[in-house]
């Protein structure tokens, strides 16, 4: 194991043919800066720089790429990738890498192939498996007794800036356009929404259906705006909280959750929506 990881090390540090000026320790801190910021909103893109910057020899970039392997930030969840990266940097004298390597209790070689070669990481969101229903096979799903719920969650949508056919998707998922479901969670209404979330937007009668809808429309319209469109963030949130996904910073590791994103994407494919920064 020891020469494996030796051969490793060789690999990854090309930069030692050239000396290692000033400029190029600014230039490496800026981008360690830059994909540090991107953790939180996008770590599958902070995982891409950090992949680039590990490539090149960077130990601190070994060690946050291993950390989003290790708890599946971004990309998915994989320790003995995360152990290997570890490994790379603690032979560098990395001491948090080290640290983490003895937590996580494996060894092994399996680095990513964005490390080995000029490819992308492999994202979170490959580990979702869509249950094949749009959201047309969806709506028609529903009854005409039903149907003029349609209208009226494309308008409230429209009122607030949520695409009409996100807001169909998600109560599609969360009560089958139901308008007095209630779960075992006393979620509550077409767009289930828990008692907590009705008060937090004025909702007085959950079970009525314009009220259940605005509150959950702008429930959705707040969720956007926090996490900068991310369609899959924004439904993981919608599902289990804006806590599990700012402590997991991505989709968390939820079965419950994960298949429930995948429901929403299969109904609507898309990743981005317009969103509105926070100060």
């Amino acid at each position: 194991m020891k020469r494996i990881i030796s051969l490793l090390f060789l690999l990854l540090l090309p930069a030692l043919a050239f000396p290692i000026t000033e400029d190029t320790d600014i230039a490496q801190q800026n981008r360690l800066a830059k994909a540090s910021k991107l953790e939180r909103n996008n770590p599958w893109e902070a995982a891409s720089l950090y992949c680039q910057m590990a490539k090149d020899g960077s130990t601190e970039a070994q060690y946050r790429l291993g950390m989003l392997f290790a708890f599946g930030q971004g990309v998915p969840e994989d320790r003995k990738v995360a152990a290997s990266l570890f490994a790379t940097a603690a032979q560098q004298g990395h001491l948090q890498a080290s640290n983490m390597l003895e937590t996580i209790s494996y060894s092994s070689d399996k680095l990513p192939e964005c490390v080995l070669a000029n490819v992308k990481p492999p994202h979170a969101r490959m580990l979702l498996k869509s249950d094949g229903l749009s959201l047309e096979d969806a709506l028609l799903k529903i009854s005409k007794d039903r149907r003029w719920l349609i209208g009226m969650v494309k308008k409230i949508a429209s009122w607030h800036r949520v695409d009409p056919q996100f807001a169909l998707s998600i109560i599609s998922v969360e009560s089958g356009f139901q308008q007095f479901a209630t779960s075992s969670a006393n979620a509550m209404g077409l767009m289930q929404l828990i008692p907590a979330t009705a008060e937090r937007f004025n909702v007085k009668d959950a079970y009525d259906a314009s009220q259940n809808v605005k509150g959950g429309v702008l429930y959705l319209r707040w969720l956007l705006d926090r996490y900068h469109g991310e369609i899959e963030l924004v439904a993981a949130a919608y599902n289990v909280g804006e806590g599990a996904v700012d402590k997991y910073k991505g989709i968390p590791p939820y079965q419950e959750t994960q298949n429930y994103v995948s429901k929403v994407l299969a109904r609507y494919p898309h990743h981005k929506h317009i969103f509105n920064n926070i100060p």
